[in-house]
């Protein structure tokens, strides 16, 4: 019994805590979406220790083994221990969204997890490296997509964003 109240109390703190980083933008979002860091003039490349871990290692992190649950509180923890994945490569599926920013005039594009419940929402920014035109190379919102990218961040706005800079978008089967 005790178990089973530890288990609910960390949820509903887990949940507390996230409602407040979904309103103060630490997910991304349509109001604080960052720019692509092809547009940003702060870009760090990759050092050669995380390029080789990236080319020897396959996929670090596999959020598409875990529950809903397990996916939600695993991005919570990218967003909140950024230092623990940067440079690691994360592979996660869920329906994909694009959204405008009018400060910047660019369009971003998300994978959205969602909790158990799904009352909560949050969207991991993913960038498709090389040359691809937004609609007609994206999917359509709320396609159901399985990506595989490398985790990383940049400056925009004077705030740091994180980003899994992808190769390829896998549409999947419904």
């Amino acid at each position: 019994m005790k178990k089973y109240l530890f288990i609910i109390s960390i949820l509903f703190l887990m949940s507390l805590l996230l409602a407040g980083c979904a309103k103060n933008g630490a997910f991304g979002g349509e109001n604080n979406s960052p720019a692509p860091p092809e547009q940003s003039a702060n870009n760090s490349p990759k050092n050669e220790e995380q390029k080789n871990e990236v080319s020897i290692g396959g996929v670090d992190v596999d959020l598409t083994a875990l529950s809903s649950t397990m996916v939600y509180a695993e991005v919570y923890n990218m967003m909140t221990s950024p230092d623990d994945y940067m440079g690691k490569t994360i592979k996660m599926s869920g329906p994909y969204y694009a959204s405008f920013y009018d400060e910047t005039g660019s369009y971003y594009h998300y994978v959205i997890v969602e909790d158990a419940s799904a009352c909560c929402q949050s969207g991991l920014e993913f960038i498709w490296k090389g040359e691809h035109n937004y609609p007609n190379d994206y999917p359509a919102d709320q396609t159901k997509i399985e990506v595989v990218g490398v985790f990383e961040s940049y400056e925009e706005l004077g705030q740091t964003y994180y980003y899994l800079s992808v190769d390829d978008i896998g549409v999947l089967k419904k």
